[in-house]
């Protein structure tokens, strides 16, 4: 008997945990830096601004 497909099974499944590892915190940091910068973006803008829309031209 051979044990070489649950090696190949446990070293798969460590590259995906790891790949995770590093993939998650990416997309949380990229999210985080987007929901800042819409937030500078609306706190930049005039409240009383008028709201350009195509009906104005």
């Amino acid at each position: 008997m051979t044990y070489l497909v649950y090696v190949v099974a446990a070293y798969a499944i460590f590259v995906v945990v790891l790949l995770w590892d590093l993939i998650a915190p990416l997309l949380r940091i990229r999210r985080i830096l987007r929901n800042v910068s819409l937030r500078a973006r609306r706190a930049s803008t005039p409240q009383n601004a008028p709201i350009p829309t195509e009906l104005q031209r």
